[in-house]
């Protein structure tokens, strides 16, 4: 997991494939007023989600991870907290291989804080809980296939 400053998303470039194409994408759209739905960027490689995600407590966010994806989520609006638990900590759970997600059962190790301008980075050893916020917020979500 990286929590950083979206300005400084290409520092990481080595060890996020596709970089240069998420990258570029934001560059060139004005994230912060997408319309919500999904933008294919390279097929099933990469794609984003821009979403809405309602007003979740702690106790309503799910842990997940992903086998085949690395995800990079943007707030856009106002900032979440997101749960992290090293994958590795986690009860083994049934894998759902067409939407490529495990969810696990209890609350996360650790909470974060995400706020607009910054971005987290999640690999699939990365258990996370995201979307935490008393008002909701407007997100980006970028899935890169590993």
């Amino acid at each position: 997991m990286i929590i950083d400053n979206l300005e400084f998303l290409d520092k990481y470039k080595s060890i996020i494939p596709l970089s240069d194409k998420v990258l570029k994408f934001i560059a060139e759209c004005d994230i912060n007023n997408l319309e919500l739905g999904k933008y294919i960027i390279d097929g099933d490689k990469l794609y984003a989600n821009c979403q809405q995600v309602s007003p979740k407590s702690k106790e309503d966010a799910k842990l997940e991870t992903h086998n085949r994806y690395i995800d990079i989520q943007i707030p856009l609006s106002g900032c979440e907290s997101m749960g992290y638990t090293p994958r590795s900590l986690l009860n083994e759970e049934k894998y759902d291989e067409i939407k490529d997600i495990t969810f696990y059962k209890g609350a996360a190790e650790n909470y974060i804080k995400i706020e607009k301008g910054m971005f987290a980075l999640f690999f699939p050893e990365d258990g996370h809980a995201p979307g935490i916020s008393s008002d909701g917020v407007k997100k980006l979500i970028f899935k890169i296939l590993i």
